[in-house]
């Protein structure tokens, strides 16, 4: 059964170079939005295994997507990790409070990407 990622971001080519840097690992199977409320929908629908957000979004940016998440029942329980250039320590500390389960810095290593996201998966049951 394939990992379902969603990957939210407002800048096409970021998604763009995301999308095929997870689809390098065959498990795989990524979707994106392009906002905040995209996002919600589509989370909604697809039931992904990890939604990865872009901190700084027009309209509705990341964290503010995240407490929406969190506040519907149909996605309360996906887990969701940053994807931002805003790293220093106070800031991931305030995003992990907030609720990500991980903060993976922007720019990211598109050869790295995929082994970043596994280490943030919630252990799957069964075999490996």
């Amino acid at each position: 059964m394939p990992v379902r990622i969603l990957y939210v971001d407002d800048e096409d080519d970021i998604r763009e170079v995301a999308q095929m840097s997870l689809e390098l690992d065959p498990e795989f199977e990524v979707r994106c939005s392009s906002s905040g409320a995209e996002a919600l929908t589509d989370a909604a629908d697809w039931q992904p295994h990890l939604i990865l957000l872009d901190v700084m979004m027009p309209d509705m940016d990341g964290p503010e997507t995240l407490k929406r998440l969190a506040d519907s029942p149909l996605t309360a329980s996906i887990p969701v990790a940053f994807i931002t250039a805003r790293t220093q320590t106070h800031q991931v500390e305030r995003y992990l409070v907030m609720g990500a389960v991980g903060v993976i810095a922007k720019p990211f290593d598109p050869m790295a990407l995929a082994a970043e996201v596994k280490n943030l998966l919630p252990r799957r049951a069964g075999p490996a």
